[in-house]
């Protein structure tokens, strides 16, 4: 399994504050399944933070049945990305995963706020999308950051 260092420029010197989250890719029929924030006009692989009392595919599994409302059996992990930025290390494992069955939907606060929709993209699109991840250097570094990440991941699986 490949890992990937992504070292942002306002990266400080030590990283002092850690978070771990898990990512699931989801395709069918050419598509991708991917999360909309509507009101930050944001497209996101689903996934979320791990906790303390759960495995990495559990983990997986719980955040894609949260913000999808599909219930996904992750089938291998294929990449994991390092980030470094600011004071922050972060740290996300990519798993594919098969759909089945759903469920409803259990959105955090924030996500509800967001406006967070499940959407299936051409996975050639959602690579165009996360592409241009450099437009956001002026203007919105997280979101920069989040499109490179999600590019790299993205990359990763085409290769394979």
């Amino acid at each position: 399994m490949k890992t990937i260092e992504i070292l942002g420029e306002n990266r400080f010197a030590e990283q002092t504050k850690t978070r771990v989250a898990c990512r699931g890719i989801v395709l069918s029929e050419g598509k991708i399944l991917l999360t909309y924030e509507v009101n930050t006009d944001q497209y996101f692989i689903p996934g979320g933070g791990l906790e303390s009392d759960e495995g990495l595919e559990e983990c997986c599994a719980r955040e894609l049945a949260e913000e999808t409302g599909y219930v996904v059996k992750p089938i291998r992990q294929y990449l994991t990305i390092h980030e470094y930025y600011e004071e922050w290390f972060f740290v996300s494992h990519y798993f594919i995963c098969e759909v089945v069955s759903e469920t409803t939907r259990a959105l955090t606060e924030r996500e509800a706020e967001a406006g967070l929709e499940t959407r299936w993209i051409p996975l050639k699109e959602a690579v165009e999308i996360f592409g241009r991840h450099q437009e956001y250097a002026e203007t919105d570094e997280m979101k920069r950051g989040a499109y490179l990440r999600e590019y790299e991941a993205l990359l990763e699986l085409t290769k394979r």
